[in-house]
């Protein structure tokens, strides 16, 4: 075979992996199943060749079918390819967090968003004798603290909204909670003024996994040194969240 077939016969190996991986996307988190057309419809391909590409994909059970009435769905062996790739979130971050508090002095945690809270997954604590000290698996809420607001600037904005209001209980707040919210995504960066413990101001950023996970890294510090740690938090905050994130993927999209 020519260099230019080879060439050829490459290329379109490739584009039918592409076309395979488009496929798979448009069935994930669609539990009831998608039809052919429908399919098609979703990656902009030709009927008959969504129709080629799936059988194949039945063969390997990456695909199965969604039941009786027809269309098909994602099959036991993506699920198993995906608890084999699964990423330990907390091995990963550990060596971060504690870089950053070596670097900063002060207590580093690592949170995760459940439900309408933050949930602390770990936690370095500072060197000072004054710091600020919480639990692994202590739980925060959204509106008053750096990790959550992190949280809620990942969100679509009217998600944040609904949990902003759940939170809240009123809407006398909301609307300057939403504005610090939009300057959070905007700036990437969130803070905590003693608005949720007396004496105790933090800073934080976010962070979502390839599984669309959201997670905050925060630095809370006693009131009284916040602002001389401040710019040096921040700096080591983002550093090592691009670090993080070229380490675990990451879903860019709002959910």
């Amino acid at each position: 075979m020519s260099k230019d077939g080879a060439a050829i016969r490459e290329n379109g190996g490739i584009q039918v992996i592409a076309r395979a991986a488009a496929i798979l996307r448009a069935l994930k988190n669609v539990r009831s199943g998608l039809s052919l057309a429908q399919i098609a419809a979703r990656v902009g391909l030709p009927r008959s060749t969504v129709q080629r590409i799936v059988n194949a994909l039945l063969e390997e059970n990456l695909v199965i079918s969604a039941g009786p009435e027809g269309g098909y769905r994602l099959g036991p062996e993506i699920h198993a390819l995906s608890r084999s790739g699964k990423i330990d979130i907390v091995e990963v971050v550990r060596p971060h967090i504690v870089a950053i508090s070596q670097s900063t002095g002060e207590t580093v945690d690592f949170s995760v968003l459940r439900g309408s809270e933050v949930l602390f997954l770990d936690q370095v604590t500072g060197t000072h004798r004054l710091r600020a000290v919480s639990a692994v698996g202590d739980i925060f809420p959204l509106t008053n603290t750096a990790n959550g607001k992190c949280c809620l600037a990942l969100l679509d904005p009217e998600r944040a909204r609904a949990l902003i209001l759940k939170e809240l209980r009123s809407s006398k707040r909301l609307d300057a909670v939403l504005a610090e919210i939009a300057e959070v995504r905007r700036t990437g960066t969130g803070f905590n003024h003693e608005e949720h413990t007396v004496g105790i101001s933090a800073v934080g950023i976010g962070f979502r996994d390839a599984a669309g996970g959201l997670y905050s890294i925060s630095v809370p510090v006693p009131t009284s040194r916040f602002m001389m740690v401040k710019d040096d938090a921040i700096r080591e905050l983002h550093f090592h969240k691009k670090m993080i994130v070229q380490k675990i993927g990451s879903e860019h999209r709002n959910i």
